[in-house]
């Protein structure tokens, strides 16, 4: 069976207030013709199909379009929701769709209710596993703790159980959204630290011919079985480096596989470029760089007049200005002093800060406490 793995559509989203949804229009007509080329079986999305949970309405009229699509490729779509999407919302009509091949699984309950679709060698069971936010849903997976590895090591004992049922040779593939450690991240994703700790072992997923994951927007091996397909499209500047794709996944008939990374197209070219305002304005070395979207560092030692302005005459598609001096980088905003740490570091850091005083492991399982009460208010929103 021939898998077309993709993930991070986040239908709405910006890069710095730039809009993309002709990017990502771009991207699902690919998407869709790679379909067609390859003669794929079956479309696998592992989550973030929205950028929030109340997408803007072009974007839901673009999800729409191209199931609409796809169902009239007769090609089956197996999605799951994401951290990012409200999965009531994104589950609305489930089974009413999976008629049109469109199997949605957005909820705990479908965890281990696979998708069973047949080729020329049998069946293969695909299982999804949506984002699953541990103070929510696991009393419900009867997990040992609120965790990321304690609730999806559940939920994957519930499938290996199910799996145990299906007839002999079934195939199976795990759809899941999460952070499996050893992966690298990008600075587009969003924390889901839960218990101070944000990710899972691969080993949660042992006994499964594929694990088509999302969550993190690089596109990357975590094991020959487990990889992440990442976003189509560069979603801040620290992805600008990264190389976007799918995966295509041939899975024989004794399970055996081979992947093939499919590139994505590149509707803009992102680039990072440094230097004195009046250099980056005149000289022809940054010619190159003028019909790219930019991040640009200036490091003149003081601030130029009106810089974003006159660099916009060179280069119009200027995104993000950054001002570096030889005292301490005023563009070193507080968000990029903290980039990489967790919420639980950065409230411990401003603690401390304020306080001048560490915090006790007491304040710190305080603080821990708080932020988890936080994130599962916030999910409970999202969900009703």
């Amino acid at each position: 069976m021939r898998i077309l793995h993709t993930s991070d559509w986040h239908l709405g989203r910006p890069l710095h207030r730039e809009p993309l949804l002709d990017a990502q229009r771009a991207f699902l007509r690919h998407l869709l013709e790679t379909v067609q080329a390859d003669h794929v079986d079956v479309v696998a999305v592992a989550g973030d199909i929205f950028d929030r949970a109340i997408p803007p309405l072009d974007a839901v009229d673009l999800f729409k379009w191209v199931l609409e699509e796809l169902a009239a490729l007769r090609v089956p779509l197996v999605m799951i929701s994401g951290n990012h999407d409200s999965p009531r919302r994104l589950g609305v009509s489930s089974r009413l769709i999976e008629h049109a091949g469109i199997y949605l699984r957005t909820s705990v309950e479908d965890c281990a209710r696979p998708v069973v679709l047949t080729d020329e060698h049998g069946p293969v069971a695909f299982y999804g596993l949506p984002y699953l936010e541990p103070g929510l849903v696991h009393t419900q997976v009867q997990a040992e703790r609120p965790s990321h590895q304690s609730v999806l090591a559940a939920a994957m004992d519930a499938v290996r159980a199910d799996l145990a049922g299906q007839p002999a040779g079934t195939r199976s593939v795990v759809l899941a959204h999460a952070f499996v450690t050893g992966a690298e991240v990008s600075e587009s994703e969003r924390d889901i630290t839960a218990g101070g700790v944000p990710s899972v072992a691969a080993s949660v997923f042992a006994g499964v011919d594929y694990v088509a994951l999302g969550h993190l927007h690089r596109c990357q091996r975590v094991s020959d079985r487990i990889r992440y397909s990442g976003s189509p499209l560069a979603y801040s500047f620290s992805e600008a480096s990264h190389p976007k794709a799918m995966w295509l996944i041939d899975l024989a008939a004794d399970a055996a596989l081979t992947a093939r990374k499919l590139p994505c197209p590149v509707p803009y070219e992102l680039r990072e470029v440094s230097g004195a305002l009046q250099d980056l304005l005149t000289s022809p070395e940054y010619a190159r760089y003028e019909r790219c979207w930019l991040h640009i560092t200036l490091t003149d030692a003081d601030r130029p007049y009106m810089a974003m302005e006159r660099l916009k005459q060179r280069f119009p598609q200027t995104l993000k200005l950054s001002f570096s001096t030889g005292r301490r980088s005023e563009g070193e905003s507080y968000r990029a002093r903290v980039r990489g740490r967790s919420d639980h570091e950065i409230a411990v850091g401003f603690l401390h800060h304020v306080t001048g005083v560490p915090a006790t492991p007491a304040e710190e399982g305080l603080l821990s406490q708080g932020l988890e009460a936080v994130r599962t208010e916030a999910a409970v929103r999202e969900v009703h």
